[in-house]
């Protein structure tokens, strides 16, 4: 619901150590370990289901990879390979979902110059599991676009994601 989607945007400084499966994840990425890291990270969904997955796990996951490379403690790189085998996992999971279809109808984007997806593909697995029929664009969709794919798919919502990398400007 609602309450989920704003632990998602919002971001909170703790003082604690990571916690010890995220620790299991950050070693996982920085010794390269890629099958192991995406068996660990489908077996984790399978354990929590969508759902708690997105919210408990790789929400935190993503401010703790974020917080690391912003330490120099991970490569462009690395935080790369992460990204692309959490969007893997998490796109094979909205993929295996039956659409519903019914409303709200929710088209998915960024603007232009915000290549980040993975924002909007945690959103989708979080509209998805609720029923609501997604339409995603992918990321940097010109604004008349956007319009016009709104337009033509008779959305009720346009969700756009930005990272913090997005100029706020």
């Amino acid at each position: 619901g609602l309450a989920d989607l704003a632990t998602l945007g919002s971001v909170t400084e703790s003082t604690r150590e990571p916690r010890q499966d995220i620790e299991i994840f950050l070693r996982l990425i920085q010794a390269h370990q890629l099958p192991e890291l995406r068996r660990h990270l489908s077996q984790t969904l399978m354990r929590q289901g969508l759902q708690r997955f997105v919210i408990d796990t790789i929400a935190p996951l993503n401010h703790s990879v974020g917080e690391a490379w912003m330490r120099g403690e991970f490569a462009i790189f690395e935080e790369h390979l992460y990204t692309e085998q959490v969007h893997s996992v998490l796109r094979n999971a909205v993929g295996s979902m039956q659409p519903q279809g019914r409303a709200p109808r929710v088209l998915l984007t960024t603007f232009p110059n915000e290549p980040h997806s993975l924002g909007l593909l945690m959103l989708e697995a979080l509209l998805v599991v609720e029923g609501a029929a997604c339409v995603p664009l992918g990321t940097e969709t010109p604004l008349a676009e956007i319009a016009r794919a709104a337009d033509a798919h008779r959305v009720d919502i346009v969700a756009l994601s930005f990272s913090f990398a997005f100029n706020v400007k």
